[in-house]
């Protein structure tokens, strides 16, 4: 029964050897840590840290042992050395954050995560931290990867998901949690073999119940090639590969711009008979860094709807160009475009963690076909475009305009911008037209300048403005707290 399941059978050298049901490294080869100086250094000192700070010394030759190991305290050491990459991988690929999530060794992978190792990162085979965690039972693990935007149907060399692995080793607990979280339990593996053919019969019941409940096609899912037609795989010179997955360029079709900025272009197109949104992105000195940070980052962006097929998820957009006449926004129709946009940051405000580098403004608003407003993810920016920069002012925080971004709270910081955005809606205006981006950001950050409340606004929504740009962002309130308000403000 063996024969063919790549965790019995996927040895590539005499490194490996299979031990019961596990499959363990031989010799660990040293990497180049460059603070075990440091350490040998602070051991002959003397003192009561000698006996620890000498063994550490000793230890730290190999990171991946560290990892795997559970040792947290030289992880951290290692880690503070900003010249060392937590995303380097061994002579088989594995990266600190695969071993430690293969040994269980949580408190490690608490401090990778939170230092910036890539989720789905892979090994030579194809593996992703998540299935290492999912084939050795570490449900607390599983459960921290998949908060943090671990791709659940991630399919190795083998054609094999980490639904594949939970099965196959009787880890029921750790199979449930993965279809809750979208799991696939029909999709097949280069054999023809799903998850649920690996299963026990108990196993096999309660996950087929499970997904039937939330909507999953029970249709077999033929087993095809992860990488489609004009992408590449490369594996880095640390060993980690890089799957770049995506889609031909020329299998789009581009019908008209919709908006041009400084980070790039939207565009309304076509794509296999769907109405898509597509962002086209400026970049300048195109790398292979940007390249993985792109496909590492990009995913996060997803919003999955488990009641509509993925072509309706996606967002429509309203072309009023040939319409604007017959467009009208009174109060009403502007409440509820303000409660559209407090229940999707609502949801968005739910995920941990936030999004990174969301600013809401009303370049981020867009208005479907049934005038619904709704949260656009196109103007997210990847961690390489403008760094450090910020474009819309007026409609961002004074906190946020003073500080690093690590330092202020993001779920304030987006309640005065909704407020700004309240103004708009009810003033008919822009803010601040009449400044440079430059002025504005100094002027609100240094000299106190606030959008003013005209007079004839209804005093409800007057209210509503000033509590949510309380200029104490403690005290501003949280869009799950201001949506009933609005409910009752369109009720009326």
């Amino acid at each position: 029964m063996y024969t063919r399941y790549d965790w019995l059978c996927r040895l590539r050298s005499a490194q490996f050897r299979v031990i019961g049901h596990h499959l363990l490294a031989a010799p660990q080869r040293p990497a180049q840590l460059r603070n075990v100086t440091c350490l040998r250094e602070r051991a002959r000192s003397g003192g009561e840290e000698r006996a620890l700070w000498t063994s550490l010394a000793a230890n730290m030759d190999d990171i991946f042992a560290q990892c795997r190991e559970g040792n947290a305290v030289a992880v951290r050491l290692w880690l503070d050395n900003t010249e060392n990459d937590l995303n380097q991988g061994d002579d088989h690929g594995f990266s600190p954050l695969h071993w430690a999530c293969r040994e269980g060794r949580s408190n490690v992978v608490d401090m990778l995560i939170m230092r910036g190792a890539r989720i789905n990162v892979m090994n030579r085979g194809d593996d992703t931290p998540l299935h290492l965690a999912a084939s050795h039972g570490h449900r607390d693990i599983v459960q921290k990867l998949i908060q943090y935007k671990a791709d659940v149907n991630a399919v190795n060399e083998h054609g094999n998901s980490p639904l594949h692995y939970g099965c196959f080793w009787g880890q029921d607990d750790v199979s449930e949690d993965l279809v809750n979280n979208s799991a696939l339990i029909y999709i097949s593996n280069k054999y023809g073999e799903t998850p649920l053919d690996k299963a026990k019969a108990h196993l096999r019941e309660l996950l087929k119940d499970r997904a039937e409940k939330m909507g999953q096609s029970m249709s077999r899912i033929p087993y095809k090639d992860t990488f489609w037609k004009g992408t590449t795989r490369t594996r880095p010179r640390n060993g980690t590969l890089n799957k770049q997955a995506g889609i031909d360029y020329k299998q789009l079709t581009l019908s008209h711009k919709l908006n041009d900025n400084h980070s790039g272009e939207l565009w309304k197109g076509r794509w296999q008979g769907n109405d898509i949104i597509i962002k086209v992105l400026k970049i300048r000195d195109w790398s292979t860094r940007k390249s993985r940070d792109f496909n590492e980052e990009y995913p996060k962006l997803r919003c999955d709807n488990k009641q509509a097929p993925p072509s309706s998820a996606n967002l429509i957009l309203r072309d009023n160009r040939k319409r604007q006449q017959d467009l009208v926004v009174d109060q009403c129709q502007a409440v509820k475009f303000a409660l559209d946009i407090a229940r999707g940051m609502a949801f968005l405000h739910t995920l941990e963690p936030l999004i990174p580098r969301h600013y809401l403004n009303s370049r981020s608003v867009m208005i479907d076909e049934d005038m619904t407003a709704r949260i656009s993810m196109a103007d997210v920016k990847v961690s390489f475009q403008c760094p450090g920069r910020i474009y819309s002012p007026a409609w961002v925080a004074p906190e946020a305009l003073q500080k690093r971004p690590e330092d202020i709270n993001r779920r304030s910081a987006d309640m005065w911008s909704f407020a700004v955005l309240l103004w708009e809606l009810v003033t008919r205006e822009v803010p601040f037209a009449d400044l440079s981006n430059m002025e504005i950001g100094m002027k609100v950050s240094l000299e106190g300048l606030r959008p003013t409340i005209p007079p004839g606004i209804s005093p409800h929504i007057c209210k509503l403005m000033k509590i949510c740009m309380n200029e104490d962002p403690a005290k501003r309130p949280k869009f799950d707290m201001i949506a009933p308000i609005l409910e009752k403000m369109q009720e009326k």
